[in-house]
This record gives C-alpha cells, structure tokens and sequence, in this order.
C-alpha cells in the first residue's frame, strides 16, 4: 500500500467519525448536512495532501536513486581504471617472460654448440696429449743416453736443485714478512713501551744483606756480647740473623739473607740500646715486640700500597703478602717497587690498547705475590703466586697473568702478554738490577759461545752490556738469504739456553772481500 492510499484511508476514517458523532449528537439535519460538508471539504483535502505528499516521495525516490547510481558509476570507473593497470602490468610482464625464455633458449643453443666445440677440443688435447707423452718419452730416452743418468736419478737431482731453490726463497719471502711485520707493528710497539716507559719513574735498585747499626760509643759493644757472650748469642737465637762486631768503630753489622728478619733485629737491637736494658730475657721480650710490630708495619705497607695503585677488593692476606714484598729483593731489586712498577707499566699500556684498565695494573701489581712465599713453599714463584690469587679469588685473568709471565702456562689473554712486556721493561732498564762482575762476565762469554756454535760463523761479539752480538760468518760459507735464517736461528737458541733480562739484539755480518795485487 503507498503513501497516498494511507493517508486517503486515514482522512476517510477521521471524516466517518466526525459524520457519526455529528449524528449522534442530534442536533438536527442542518447540522448533519454541514458536518457532510465539512467532511467532504476534509476529505477532499486530505486527498490533495495525500497527493502532494504521494509527489513528493516520488521525487526523493528519485533523487536517491540517481545518487545511488552516479555512486555506483564512479565506484565501477575506479575498478575499471584499476583492472586495466592490471591487465597493463600482467601483460608486461608477460612480454618479460617471453623475452627471457627466448634468452634461455638462446643460451641453452650456446650452451649445447660449446658443449660440441669442448668435446672437440677435449678430444684433440688428448691425441695432443698422447703425442706429447710419445715425444717426451723419446726426449726422455735420448737425455738419458746423452747425459748417462736414468730418469729416477735426474729427477733427485732437480728435487734437489729445486728444494735449495725454494729454501732460498722462503728464506727471502720471511725476510720480507719480517721486515713488513716490524714496519707495522714494531713502530706502534715502541710507541707504547717509550710511552710507558716515559711516565713511569723508579728508582735503582740497592741490593744489600747488612744492616749496620751506629754506637755512640764502642763500650756498647762489650754489653751487647754480655758475659761469655749470653747476650749475642740469645740474640742471633732469637731473631736467626747473625751479629758481626769487629774492630770498625761505632758500628755494629747485621747480617742475613732474610731482609724481615733483619729488620726485626735491627729495630730489636736498637731498642736495646737506647733501652741500655740488655740480657737475655729482655732480648726476647724485645724481639717478639719487634715482631708483632713488624707484622702491623707490613700490613699498612700492603694497605697502603692498593690504595696508591687504586685497587680495590683486595683480600687482607695478599696484601700482606705484597707488604712482605717490601723487604724482599730480586737481582738487587726491590720487588714491591718492582710490582708497583710493573703495575703502573701494565695499567698505562692497557689504557693505550683500550683494554680493562684495573685489571691490567691489578696483574702486574701480583705478577711476582708469590716470591713472598718462596721460602716457604716449594716451587716457581709465578705458579705459587697464580695460586695464591686463585685462592684468594681473583679474577680467571688475572690468576692466568701471574702464572703465564714467566710462559709457564699458555696465555688466554693479552694480559699477560701485558705484564710480561712491563716486567721486562722494569727488570732491563739500567740500573733497575744489581749484577756481580763475575756473573756479567759469564753471561757475555755464554753470549758468545752460542753464537759462535753454529756453523758458519767466524767470530762473536756482545755489545752493549749483553744486549746486542755481532756475529761476523764467512762469505763463502754462507749467504744472504742464509744470515737471515742464521740469526733466526741463534736468537732462538739464546731463547732456550740463556736467562737474561729484556731482550737481545741479534745481528748478523755478512762481507766478501776480493783481494788481488798488481805486479
């Protein structure tokens, strides 16, 4: 039913019940007749109204649906355009297809006509081949005639020329590796070392075994033997150091190998005697007194000495031990100044190679903890030293540093290449070591013999107080490229056989003279 027909039926129904309540009022005829009226008028009117309304749907009806279609016509262009770039892209790709597929079958005629052309050439080289083998077994046959040897023995004597060729030129090319090596990594070596070296200062080293003690006057000396000589022995008992009194005047020497326990009699006996109280109780009061003391003086140098290389962490037994180091001396070093040293080296090179800066000095600073224990424990002092730290629960790195800077285990850092550098810096530069004349001398003639062992070699000499040995070989004897190997080859050696701070230099000297005189 439309809209119309609704609204008719609804003026219909309204005008119905007007006539009907105007009938039932009564009110007479005329009343009747003019409710007729009004109701035909309204009816009439809601017929127009219907029929306006009904115009009026029709239109919207109409209006809608051309929006609706000229929607649908863009919506249906957009996909029309869209559909057509498709078809635009599938089909250039499909003339991209069919162009590759007519290189493919280009490629696989080339492929299939040089497949032919090698199996052509294939065929020819082997018949070449053969004939060559015929001809050099015809050579073959008329050099052996020619020359008198079989094939076996020319053939051992070209591996023979050909072994000393490639001796001879793998000797060049490690020359030239060698001296590549040294143009890259020695330069930036030195700088660090020379940069280490440069801000480290240290003092030289004093080696001594004696303690001397001043007298104000010699009759001291008398008192401190005491009757029958209860008193020095009592003492020498109690701090095993032995007490030396002669004829020099006002004087009094100390001497002993243990430098702690010498200190403790030093500082003993000159308690003594400014004490003037001198027998044998009171040299054993004074001695044990001494000692505790002694043991509080070390503990404060070990304290101390952490705080100045800036470690921390430190467990209390290593840094007495590195107190303990104080009074302890390697080649006339002092090895607490030695450790400090070697320290502050390993700390200012590892900042220049950008690795941990604390961990570095804290390696050098223990590097040598276990010659404080040497006495006592059996054994190389840097695997008794990596163990102590170990117990004590340093860090895998460092414990592997102490132990592996003397190579006594592998390195599994560059740590320990580290200390083992600074210790031989602290250990070489003059003056850092004590060396008795004797022992110098030995070591420059053992120098010289194991250069002088090799073949070849003329005469050797050691410079510069052991550091560099000239080697002098004969020139028919050897040749260039064989000096080099030589020195190789005795700079390994002297690795092997001789101990020796630092490094030494090894050059060999290779000349040939041509003498003749005119008559």
């Amino acid at each position: 039913m439309s809209l119309g027909q609704i609204l008719i039926s609804v003026g219909v129904g309204v005008a119905i019940a007007i006539v009907l309540w105007l009938i039932q009022s009564n009110r007479g005829r005329g009343r009747v007749r003019s409710a007729e009226n009004i109701a035909s008028r309204m009816i009439d009117e809601a017929k127009k109204d219907a029929e306006t309304r009904k115009r009026e749907a029709t239109l919207e009806a109409k209006d809608e649906w051309y929006k609706a279609k000229e929607k649908f016509d863009r919506d249906t262009e957009g996909k029309r355009k869209e559909l057509q770039k498709l078809e635009k892209k599938v089909s250039d790709k499909e003339a991209s297809l069919n162009r590759r597929v007519d290189l493919l079958d280009k490629k696989d005629t080339d492929a299939k006509v040089r497949e032919r052309e090698l199996k052509q050439v294939g065929a020819e080289l082997e018949k070449e081949r053969e004939e060559l083998a015929r001809a050099v077994e015809r050579e073959n046959n008329q050099l052996e005639r020619i020359a008198g040897l079989t094939a076996a023995e020319a053939k051992r004597d070209l591996m023979k020329n050909l072994e000393e060729e490639a001796r001879h030129e793998a000797t060049k090319k490690l020359r030239l590796i060698r001296e590549e090596t040294k143009r890259t990594a020695e330069k930036e070596a030195k700088r660090i070392v020379t940069l280490a070296i440069q801000r480290c200062a240290a003092d030289h080293s004093a080696e001594t075994t004696v303690s001397v003690i001043t007298l104000a006057n010699d009759e001291m000396k008398g008192r401190i033997i005491g009757r029958e000589g209860r008193n020095i022995r009592a003492f020498e008992a109690a701090t095993g150091i032995d007490v030396i009194i002669d004829d020099t005047p006002g004087a009094v020497v100390l001497s002993g190998f243990d430098p702690i326990r010498r200190e403790i009699a030093r500082a003993s006996l000159g308690r003594l005697i400014a004490d003037g109280r001198i027998h044998p109780g009171r040299i054993e009061e004074v001695v044990k007194k001494s000692a505790k003391e002694m043991e509080e003086k070390i503990r404060d140098i070990g304290e101390q000495t952490t705080l100045e290389m800036g470690i921390v962490g430190l467990r209390p037994r290593l840094m007495q031990l590195l107190g303990r180091l104080h009074y302890r001396t390697s080649y006339g070093q002092n090895v607490l100044a030695h450790s400090k040293e070697v320290g502050w080296l390993c700390g200012i090179m590892a900042a220049e190679l950008r690795i941990d800066l604390q961990l570095a000095k804290r390696s050098g600073l223990l590097h040598d903890i276990g010659k404080a224990l040497t006495h006592e424990v059996e054994g190389i002092h840097s695997l008794i030293g990596g163990d102590v730290a170990e117990r004590h629960g340093e860090p895998e790195l460092v414990v592997n540093a102490i132990r592996a800077h003397h190579d006594d285990v592998e390195p599994i850092s560059l740590l320990a290449p580290l200390v083992q550098a600074a210790d031989a810096i602290s250990g070489a530069r003059p003056g850092a070591r004590g060396e008795t004349l004797e022992s110098y001398v030995q070591r420059l003639e053992k120098l010289e013999a194991i250069a002088q062992s090799f073949k070849g070699v003329e005469k050797a000499f050691a410079i510069q107080a052991g550091r560099e040995i000239r080697i002098m070989v004969e020139g028919g004897a050897v040749n260039d490229n064989d000096a080099s190997s030589l020195s190789v080859a005795i700079a390994r050696k002297i690795e092997k056989d001789l101990e020796y701070p630092g490094q030494i230099k090894v050059t060999v000297i290779r000349e040939t003279r041509a003498v003749e005189y005119a008559k």
